[in-house]
């Protein structure tokens, strides 16, 4: 049975969570902008990025030490105090930058703590993890649309400091559903922070699936997923109007919640393999984007970009949550989290020079033929095109 109490509580909390996620960087766009302008904008969203990718590891060490629940409880709590701060700021005037700084860099190293649980704790609440995670995958789909939306009438209609609020309310709810989770309790270890994070390193390495995959996503965050947003939004907007970016992304949005039924229905017995030859559609967005497609094709391209991309998602997250051991399973999620997002920064900051030098058409067009000999070079790979799916077990809980 998938929706038990204790998954029903982790799915609202996701959802609530990564709608928040989804509301803070339109926040962050929209009322710094207004204040300290794009400039500040870039400032704040990499005081957040910064610490998130230097304690990640961190995170999965206390997560496999103290158990996920607590400290993702934890890191909600510090995201509400943050946000909460940053919402009063807006209330009673204008935020010194200095703040909103600090509070960024507060909320990407709650984030660090939070994140490498989200792997980490989905076995102990279902006893089926892969249709769990596509019904999450769903769910996220859905709070991404809706987020940005949200903010954006939020700022429009009242100001920064209801957005900065409403966000903050939604991690006071996620808090409240971990809170009642009932999972199973950690052994506790006395080894050193250092040899667990040996520990972790080394099962991580030993896995050829897994570190084979994160190198295609390193090379994916340069060329592929980093100039994406930046140059596509710019293209998009000038050559059909800044409403056609937002079908886009609704259609994205679309497209993934459709990915998330399919992989509901089916299982298959090779799920890196079924999922990175799905993952050959993705490259379809950035293609029609390079050669100024019309709107109807766009959207097509999108909602099987999106498709993609939830598919592989959840044959991922489901090979990783039942193919490594529970005990370790927080560390080497933070290791891969690191690997595939570490990269995505310089690809948005190298997206805009060298466009500017070559032209965005062919900085996307480099985007489309790096991903598709991505896609070839996974399913090249013995290790990612043989896993097999794991037998789920029952789920833990007292």
């Amino acid at each position: 049975m998938l929706w038990t109490a204790d998954f029903t509580r982790y799915f609202v909390a996701r959802a609530v969570s990564v709608f928040g996620d989804a509301m803070l960087t339109v926040a962050a766009a929209l009322a710094v902008g207004q204040v300290y302008g794009a400039t500040g904008v870039g400032i704040v969203l990499a005081a957040f990025m910064v610490p998130f990718l230097g304690f990640i590891l961190f995170g999965g060490v206390f997560a496999d030490r103290i158990g996920a629940r607590p400290l993702m409880l934890a890191a909600d709590l510090i995201r509400l105090a943050a946000q909460g701060v940053v919402a009063a700021a807006f209330f009673l005037g204008t935020p010194s930058m200095w703040l909103l700084i600090a509070c960024s860099a507060i909320s990407g190293t709650a984030a660090a703590m939070f994140q490498p649980g989200v792997n980490g704790i989905v076995p102990q609440v279902t006893s089926d993890p892969h249709r769990a995670n596509a019904t999450l995958r769903m769910a996220n789909a859905i709070a991404e649309l809706l987020g940005p939306a949200a903010a954006g009438v939020l700022f429009a209609l009242f100001g920064a400091g209801p957005v900065y609020a409403v966000d903050a309310a939604t991690f006071a709810i996620s808090a409240a559903c971990l809170a009642g989770l009932r999972v199973a309790k950690v052994a506790p270890r006395k080894s050193s922070t250092i040899t667990d994070l040996i520990a972790g390193w080394h099962e991580f390495r030993t896995r050829t699936w897994m570190w084979s995959v994160i190198l295609v996503w390193v090379v994916f965050g340069i060329f592929l997923f980093g100039p994406l947003i930046p140059l596509g939004a710019v293209l998009v907007s000038e050559e059909l109007g800044a409403s056609a970016y937002g079908w886009m992304q609704s259609a994205v949005g679309a497209g993934t919640v459709l990915g998330g039924l399919v992989a509901l229905r089916w299982k298959p017995g090779r799920p890196l393999a079924a999922g990175a030859v799905a993952l050959f559609g993705y490259v379809l967005m950035p293609a029609a984007i390079a050669l100024h497609a019309s709107l109807p094709p766009l959207l097509l391209a999108a909602g099987i970009s999106g498709f993609s991309w939830a598919f592989w998602s959840i044959m991922w997250q489901t090979s990783v949550q039942t193919q490594v051991s529970p005990d370790v399973l927080n560390r080497v999620t933070s290791y891969e989290v690191l690997g595939s997002t570490g990269s995505l920064p310089i690809g948005q900051a190298l997206a805009g020079p060298v466009a500017g030098v070559v032209g965005a058409e062919r900085v996307l067009g480099t985007s489309v033929l790096v991903g598709l000999l991505g896609c070839t070079t996974l399913l090249l790979v013995p290790a990612v095109r043989r896993l097999r799916r794991a037998v789920e077990d029952p789920v833990l809980t007292y």
